[in-house]
């Protein structure tokens, strides 16, 4: 080739075999995440054919971290904690003690380092975020009690990793190759060497909330208020990846955890949906890049080479976190189900673990085997994830059937009767609010569907009754009982959610009338081929509007000339 073209090698077919494998992972109900793992290892340097290259994949995966920590700070919620924090934070600091113990114990038998234990055990303690969050969806379990848990839980592991993403590069560089203490390091010169990074973070930390909690809002409004949709995007990418550069750079604390700060003082501004929408793709894209990314660094003849040790860490992460959490819930005085919920969706490793991972060995204070080891049980534990939750699903239901009276023993929020001849309406933004406030004038019965937290709730508070969740979600459109509305509304602005959850209702009641809501002519006629019968282009009815507005001026100026019009 003429030049090098190793950044477009990685991309185009990082990307084309990540949907490929991440959409026959979905097909089988697994998570798209074991499809972007097995994406790399088959243009990992382990494998024949295709090789990516490395180095640049490391850079690549470098900004999907900086992207997924950012997404972190942004969804993460202070007062969601606040609400289990009796039961989240001891939980989860005894879960991660256990796990981490555990780890340490299968380390020092194959004879590692404490030092590589630890890092090694702690990488086994944390649970994927995407995981948990998408089982939690699909069974409408996130605004019970136990999805409150399992995420106060979840958002307590999260920080105790940020902190360890801080304290490990300190403990690294202070020590030796192999994990030992040099010479002439005493434990007081560790502690210096710790107390020094602290330090540094204070100050971090000082500097966010005192500067950056004003300007980074203050600049969200400003280039809001230029209406310019791409300059908004571009604002919302610079101050996570500039926050995250800059706190590397002036601070010497991670990329991880500028970026951390950064998304976590934009969820304080009005403005933060939008940015995490705007944001999305290009942190979805980089996401992917990064298990890409992970996934090259793994040898599968681990799986052949060391079978044991793999069965031994695949056992940490389903026995020995799940027992732990489980007894832990208990002792809270939970019931039983909340504490097989909660310990099934802990089951499970992911994006920590491989931060972690790259960093031990970066750092050289964990083997490559040990990150081997550590994408092993991630691969298998997050395949055996929907079986473990199908295996839950069937005891809940069985115990359900065995009742005297068979009502599930912590309904999902929302209503608990709906009205027949209801009105569905899905979506409660801009759109959808204006639609159900009109309804309700009228004297409908209106249903709310969305899949955001504070859209429920300002439907609530507005005294529509709601259900959070994906309206293409089975589970959330049998709820809604399609099947005695009268009409359904999509009012979101996402097409192809919207025509699955179409083609959905139309199987559930096919004599429902559909409307949705379109931007474009193919939008349209994507929505009316799954099944829609009217789609409304929100541009064009503008524009109608405002046509019929200006013929209805009595008069109305045009080129400097006063044209009488007759009103219409």
């Amino acid at each position: 080739m003429p030049h090098d073209t190793s950044l477009i090698d990685i991309v185009a077919v990082g990307f084309g075999l990540a949907f490929v494998l991440g959409a026959i992972a979905n097909k089988l109900r697994l998570s798209p995440l074991v499809g972007y793992l097995l994406a790399g290892v088959a243009v990992g340097p382990f494998t024949p054919g295709f090789v990516a290259d490395q180095e640049i994949a490391n850079q690549l995966s470098e900004i999907g971290v900086m992207l997924l920590m950012f997404g972190v700070g942004l969804h993460f919620s202070l007062d969601d904690l606040l609400e289990v924090k009796w039961i989240a934070i001891p939980g989860a600091v005894v879960q991660i003690a256990v796990a981490t113990l555990l780890g340490m114990s299968l380390a020092w038998a194959m004879g590692w380092p404490a030092l590589h234990g630890f890092v090694f055990g702690l990488a086994l303690s944390v649970a994927s975020t995407v995981v948990l969050l998408r089982a939690m969806e699909e069974r409408r379990l996130i605004d019970t009690q136990r999805g409150r848990i399992a995420v106060g839980w979840l958002i307590v592991e999260d920080l105790v990793m940020v902190l360890a993403l801080v304290l490990l590069p300190a403990l690294g560089g202070m020590l030796a190759e192999g994990g030992a203490r040099p010479a002439d390091t005493g434990v007081g010169a560790i502690l210096a060497e710790l107390g020094w990074t602290l330090l540094k973070v204070s100050l971090f930390v000082a500097v966010m909330l005192v500067v950056g909690r004003r300007v980074i809002p203050w600049t969200l409004e400003k280039v809001a208020g230029t209406g310019s949709r791409e300059l908004f995007t571009l604002s919302v990418l610079a101050i996570a990846l500039g926050v995250a550069f800059g706190s590397a750079m002036l601070f010497g604390v991670s990329f991880a955890l500028g970026a951390f700060f950064a998304g976590m003082l934009l969820n304080e501004s009005e403005l933060s949906h939008k940015a995490a929408n705007d944001s999305l793709p290009l942190r979805d894209a980089f996401a992917v890049l990064f298990f890409v990314s992970v996934g090259m660094l793994f040898d599968p003849r681990i799986l052949i080479q060391q079978p044991w040790q793999v069965l031994a860490t695949l056992a940490i992460i389903l026995v020995g976190k799940s027992v732990a959490a489980y007894w832990i819930v208990r002792a809270f005085r939970h019931p039983t189900d909340t504490a097989l919920t909660i310990s099934v969706s802990l089951a499970q490793i992911g994006e920590f673990s491989f931060i972690l991972a790259g960093l031990g060995v970066a750092l050289q204070i964990l083997p490559p085997a040990g990150r081997d080891l550590i994408l092993a049980g991630a691969l298998l534990s997050i395949i055996a994830n929907p079986l473990l939750f199908a295996w839950l699903d069937r005891r809940q239901a069985r115990q359900q059937a065995q009742a005297a009276a068979p009502a599930p023993p912590e309904p999902p929020p929302g209503p608990v009767l709906v009205p027949d001849n209801h009105a569905i309406v899905i979506g409660y933004g801009r759109v959808g609010s204006e639609l159900a406030g009109v309804l309700r004038e009228r004297g409908v019965n209106v249903l709310v569907i969305d899949n955001d937290k504070d859209h429920i709730e300002r439907a609530h508070a507005a005294g529509f009754p709601g259900i959070r969740g994906n309206a293409a979600a089975d589970r959330v459109l049998a709820e809604a009982h399609p099947e005695t509305a009268s009409i359904a509304i999509l009012a979101i602005p996402q097409p192809l959610e919207a025509g699955e959850a179409i083609a959905k209702l139309r199987v559930l009641n096919p004599a429902l009338p559909v409307l949705a809501r379109a931007h474009s002519d193919a939008e349209v006629r994507h929505l009316l081929a799954h099944g829609a019968d009217g789609a409304v282009m929100a541009e064009r009815e503008l524009a109608y509007s405002l046509a019929e507005m200006v013929m209805a001026t009595p008069a109305f100026r045009y080129a400097g000339r006063e044209l009488a019009v007759p009103p219409v």
